[in-house]
């Protein structure tokens, strides 16, 4: 059965940023022990209520993309056992499946999106502006439409509590050079690719998705913390897939829509949701897991 993990304990070991859902700790050799807990945020809060074996099923997915598109850009992974830096006393079985070694990284300052579809805040600034991010689009786009092609659309990283704001590519070259900017779009735009082909076979559609980059010593450009999982990307299955509205997906969506029914004014704290919604959810993130990686929740 999956563990439940809403906030890790790991006495002796240095604890560097405790995120909405993961736990980052230092480690000797320039690394990190990264633990992707079962917190749940909606509207940019954390919930009360944690989703059990959340963490493992976005961890094991995660895992499953960084190798699967390790031969397009490196990542952060070290591959070592992370039992092997737990403290004493502390069972392993719980941190087994949602917890990796990773290098550390120097961030690279971007929320790195690839958008294939037109959604969320993009289908906002398109209804706008007939553009996302300073790229004009075509006329008459419909609400989750394939776009021509995917592009890319980064926005600021936003403060704990904050929203991220959508800028212009040029807006990245001012903040880390034409040659980062260059290097992160083109990563961006190329695992995007590679993985809504292989998602495609599955019976999911990758509407859009965001990557964070950072770099090593010697300026190799990596990816790192998750990647495409539910809490980073829109996955839609594709049988259900409809032009017009908006799909429904593989995330917590159960729990958005939940929150907007009891009348929540999205200001923090939020309030405790009922036992269908939690199962709810877990089912979606679990159905994710098992289609794109073959791995059942048990």
């Amino acid at each position: 059965m999956p563990t439940t993990l809403s906030q890790s304990d790991l006495p002796g070991l240095d604890l560097i940023h405790r995120g909405k859902v993961r736990d980052v700790y230092a480690l000797p050799g320039n690394r990190l022990l990264m633990v992707a807990t079962d917190r749940l945020s909606a509207f940019d809060s954390v919930l009360p209520n944690p989703i059990p074996g959340k963490g493992e099923m976005l961890c094991q997915i995660s895992n499953f993309w960084f190798e699967k598109t390790k031969h397009l850009i490196p990542n952060h992974l070290t591959g070592e056992d992370v039992a092997s830096v737990l403290p004493a006393g502390v069972d392993p079985a719980l941190y087994a499946k949602r917890a990796v070694i990773t290098k550390r990284l120097k961030p690279v300052p971007v929320e790195a999106i690839a958008r294939g579809y037109i959604i969320g805040s993009g289908w906002k600034d398109y209804q706008a502006t007939g553009a996302i991010c300073g790229i004009t689009l075509p006329p008459g786009l419909q609400q989750a439409q394939q776009l021509p092609e995917p592009i890319f659309t980064p926005s600021t990283k936003a403060a704990v509590g904050d929203h991220d704001e959508n800028v212009s590519f040029d807006a990245v070259v001012a903040a880390v050079g034409a040659d980062m900017a260059n290097a992160v779009r083109d990563a961006t735009l190329k695992i995007y690719q590679f993985a809504a082909e292989y998602a495609a076979t599955r019976g999911i559609i990758i509407a859009d998705t965001k990557f964070e980059f950072g770099t090593d010593e010697d300026g190799t450009l990596y990816i790192m913390d998750e990647m495409l999982t539910p809490d980073s990307s829109r996955f839609w299955p594709a049988d259900s897939y409809q032009v017009g509205i908006s799909p429904p997906s593989y995330d917590k969506q159960f729990v958005r829509d939940y929150l907007l029914q009891v009348g929540w004014d999205k200001n923090p704290p939020a309030p405790s949701v009922p036992e269908s919604v939690i199962e709810g959810t877990a089912a979606k993130y679990a159905e994710a897991l098992e289609r794109l990686a073959d791995i059942r929740v048990s």
